[in-house]
């Protein structure tokens, strides 16, 4: 049944553009660029069409994904929810916690679903790590890094921080189990233009002990996109760029001596974590169950971004 609008087909909503259309949910597509549209139209000619979001609020599809610029992000979500539709957006959820809390608060209220495009969270590698952490094999979780570095796309509009580490924040909480923050520090590195920074460093100390380091950079000789759990028993590695997770069975005692069993290489099917997201979406409007990256989900993230950017402005 066709069941969702997607607003704004650039860069990454022509992905969900194409995804919900295979999937056979694809009601119309809302986009103020006329060239857009036409690519739109030509490729897929059986899909509704419409030049703003008024036009797509007053249908009677029940679902609006949202894919437009993320400063528009609370208001587009704030009217679909108003209108009695239920809405994914993109990540950052929103540039603040207060706006993202009043969504979040808002779906809750109106019965609506609220979901996140909090991609990571729907790879299958890193449901596994969740999984096999919940097993306690791996002891007491610690520590969480991430490093999402590359030579990539600059932008003028947000810095590396906003672009590249909501994923990586998702899956710090995710992995940690959710729990409370409780502090944060940040450095960052302006390098190509005046107050934007090109390279992150950020530490979060949560609430009971555990902390995480994220590492961010779009001005960067290597390519390096990796997820490091230290626990007390074993040690996890999930490189994203080979879709490998190596279990390290190492660590160091209680009189400080190490300790190394090995290593073990854990294949983890490489399926489309988009797919997969957008399919849990549908699910979700169906079903009316709560999504995994919902909007308090959201809200933890913006949270973390927000305090960090304060860091950052010092």
């Amino acid at each position: 049944m066709n069941q969702v609008i997607v607003v704004g087909a650039g860069n990454w909503g022509r992905n969900l553009v194409r995804n919900f259309h295979e999937l056979n949910a694809l009601a119309g597509v809302v986009e103020l660029d006329a060239n857009l549209r036409e690519q739109v139209a030509a490729n897929y000619p059986d899909v509704s069409l419409y030049e703003d979001d008024q036009q797509a609020l007053s249908t009677d599809v029940s679902a609006l994904v949202l894919a437009t610029p993320a400063p528009s992000h609370y208001k587009l979500a704030m009217m679909a929810l108003e209108a009695g539709k239920d809405v994914f957006v993109e990540k950052p959820m929103t540039l603040r916690t207060d706006e993202a809390r009043s969504l979040a608060e808002y779906a809750d209220r109106e019965s609506r679903i609220l979901m996140v495009g909090h991609l990571l969270l729907y790879q299958p590698a890193i449901s596994w790590m969740r999984d096999y952490l919940a097993t306690g094999k791996a002891g007491n979780v610690l520590h969480v890094a991430t490093q999402r570095l590359k030579l990539g796309k600059v932008r003028r509009e947000e810095n590396v921080w906003w672009s590249f580490a909501p994923h990586d924040v998702s899956v710090i909480l995710e992995l940690l189990g959710k729990p409370p923050l409780q502090r944060v520090a940040a450095s960052g590195h302006a390098i190509l233009q005046p107050g934007i920074e090109d390279n992150v460093h950020v530490d979060l100390v949560f609430a009971g002990g555990q902390t995480a380091h994220v590492h961010c950079s779009w001005y960067w000789p290597l390519l390096a996109r990796n997820t490091v759990v230290i626990g007390d028993k074993q040690m996890l590695v999930y490189d994203e760029v080979l879709q490998k997770i190596t279990i390290y069975d190492k660590g160091i005692d209680g009189d400080l001596h190490n300790r190394d069993n090995g290593s073990e290489v854990v294949e983890v099917a490489d399926s489309q974590p988009l797919r997969i997201e957008c399919q849990h979406f549908l699910d979700c409007v169906k079903s009316r169950q709560r999504p995994l990256s919902d909007g308090w989900n959201g809200v933890a993230v913006v949270e973390i971004l927000e305090k960090a950017t304060e860091m950052l402005n010092g």
